[in-house]
């Protein structure tokens, strides 16, 4: 990467400067950090040192110091100067061009890195309740997720995605009984949800659930038949379990059409079946971290920063969702996960605490706890932001897909960060229009292709109406741009286009440092802001510089910088999951 490359030239040089005395009282082993930046004014270079901070040490002027170390650094095609304490690196061909062989040798790998180092981490998200369609936010928490999953692979991490349902509880047995009245509507049967407000909270009265009634009609007609106003224990297990399993194979399905892939699906009721829970209270109490109080069973997680003790069970007996919870994480533990990343409603922040404290109190490291907490997202109709939800045909995130496509409402969902309320534009997102961001980068990859192919098929001259032959034959035209020589991009007497590719290829080199600073932050959403920035330079070059030319090997040596875009711009879309059309 080429900051840090210029950075470990800029230490040495120091280094070797102070070894000579020639930064006054700064030592070669003192203790200092430099950090490079690109000059917002290009005339003062490519890459930016400032070294004003050592002034504390060398006792000397941020500019006698940074001109002293500039006479100590020796970097073939490059030129060095110096304002004030900073120190201005301009670069020459050779650097500019290595960049471009970088990524047309290493293709869909350039950017990945090894970060991660094997660290194996298990990613949960969504983990939506089975008992309706998913909304608008359970989209972003897909998006968002999936799009970080990818991330971290290609920064070396062993990515394992896991979905928790929350199919425990009463919300099953209501989700039951929901189905129940739907099928007796089914047969004809004059009978709806409670009209009293408390009464219907105990009840999903979505018509998501009236397609599932006639299903179950369908393949359990007997059953159906024999049903009455009062429903048999048993008769409630199978509508719940009927309408449970429609819901998540609903679920399932709107999530793989959304790129959205999970290696596992974790089921809560499973984990209470598997006696998980009540072995991991019980490790609880053998610690000593349990006490009982007015008939219920606390856990004494203030003892590690909760800011109260909480309940694991209530005077019922009943266990509470934090229980599950807790157990659930000591299970991810317990199956050899490094780090645990959770990403959770911001309506969640309270939890995080206690879970916590669970962790360390089970004798495990806290930290390997990392949540994600993800802020809302408004709708946007008119310039007017919407509450998620109040739009009658735009509550459901299945809607939202069908309104603006898979690709744009992915895109949109992870363009800021996951802290940061998010305003969905649904016009904006529906325009092809440079405003549109996501229209604006597919647009960008879908021209270099366009490129490509005009490179090797027939043309007419505009001016003549002739036909002319294709620049490259279909079997050439790989091989020019892998053997084309780079340094003809310099060779023209063209200020514009030499400035508009140089500035181009240092965007494509941002791409390195890029994809690590947003696996070390979790932050998909930086890609998306590199994407704006690497297609508004792309769109820039290919209005200086003419691309198919009389000259075959120019023309070779610009197709290369824009086969090297084109790799990039396909490769940051791949890990958002969204595609890279090759025409618009």
């Amino acid at each position: 990467m080429l900051k840090q490359y210029i950075i470990d030239v800029t230490t040495n040089a120091i280094k070797t400067a102070a070894k000579a005395g020639r930064l006054n009282l700064l030592k070669e082993d003192d203790d200092f950090s430099l950090n490079a930046e690109i000059p917002k004014n290009e005339e003062f270079g490519d890459i930016a040192v400032n070294v004003s901070a050592l002034a504390k040490f060398a006792k000397m002027a941020p500019p006698a110091i940074a001109q002293t170390v500039a006479e100590a650094i020796n970097i073939e095609d490059c030129t060095i100067s110096t304002v004030a304490g900073f120190i201005n690196f301009k670069l020459g061909k050779s650097f500019l061009n290595a960049i471009v062989k970088e990524i047309m040798e290493q293709k869909a790998d350039y950017g990945s890195n090894d970060f991660g180092s094997g660290q194996k981490v298990i990613l949960e998200y969504v983990s939506a309740n089975p008992t309706g369609p998913f909304h608008i936010g359970h989209g972003r928490w897909a998006a968002m997720g999936s799009a970080l999953a990818n991330l971290l692979k290609f920064a070396g991490y062993d990515v394992y995605q896991e979905f928790y349902i929350n199919d425990a509880g009463n919300q099953i047995k209501n989700l039951g009984r929901s189905l129940h009245i739907r099928v007796l509507q089914e047969l004809g049967e004059k009978i709806d949800f409670p009209s009293d407000e408390i009464e219907r909270k105990s009840y999903y009265p979505g018509d998501y659930l009236i397609p599932v009634a006639k299903d179950f009609v369908k393949e359990n007609p007997e059953l159906a038949k024999s049903l009455n106003r009062d429903l048999t224990t048993e008769q409630l297990e199978i509508l719940s379990s009927f309408a449970k399993a429609k819901m998540l194979g609903l679920q399932k399905e709107l999530l793989n059409k959304f790129h959205t892939h999970f290696d596992n699906f974790y089921s809560e009721t499973d984990l209470h079946k598997s006696g998980k829970v009540e072995k991991c209270v019980n490790k609880l109490k053998e610690l000593g971290m349990l006490y009982e109080k007015e008939g219920a069973l606390w856990f004494k997680s203030s003892l590690f920063g909760d800011d109260q003790d909480r309940v694991l069970k209530k005077t019922d007996g009943s266990n509470t969702y934090l229980t599950a919870d807790i157990a659930y994480h000591h299970d991810k533990i317990q199956r050899g996960f490094d780090k645990l990343i959770n990403i959770w409603g911001a309506d969640h922040h309270g939890y995080v605490a206690r879970m916590k404290a669970a962790i360390e109190a089970l004798g495990d490291d806290p930290n390997k706890l990392e949540v994600l907490l993800g802020q809302l997202v408004n709708i946007v109709l008119n310039g007017e932001a919407t509450r998620m939800g109040k739009r009658k045909n735009m509550v459901t995130l299945e809607d939202l897909i069908d309104e603006v496509g898979v690709d744009a409402t992915r895109y949109w969902m992870i363009i800021r960060s996951i802290d940061t309320t998010l305003d969905f534009d649904i016009e904006l997102a529906k325009s092809k229009t440079d405003d549109n961001p996501v229209f604006y980068v597919q647009y960008a990859h879908a021209r270099a292709c366009s490129i490509f192919r005009n490179a090797k098929t027939e043309r007419i001259n505009v001016e003549t109406g002739e036909k002319i032959t294709p620049l490259f034959s279909e079997n050439e035209l790989d091989e020019a741009i892998m053997n084309a020589d780079l340094n003809l991009l310099w060779s023209v007497d063209d200020e514009k286009s030499t400035a508009s590719a140089k500035k181009l290829i240092l965007k494509l080199e941002e791409f390195k440092p890029l994809i690590l600073m947003a696996a070390k932050n979790r932050a998909p959403y930086m890609i998306c802001k590199y994407l704006q920035e690497l297609s508004g330079c792309f769109h820039q070059f290919y209005t200086f510089s003419r691309v198919l030319t009389d000259d075959k090997k120019l023309s070779a040596a610009r197709l290369a910088l824009i086969k090297s875009v084109s790799t990039v711009i396909k490769t940051a879309l791949s890990l958002l999951a969204v595609e890279a059309p090759e025409r618009m």
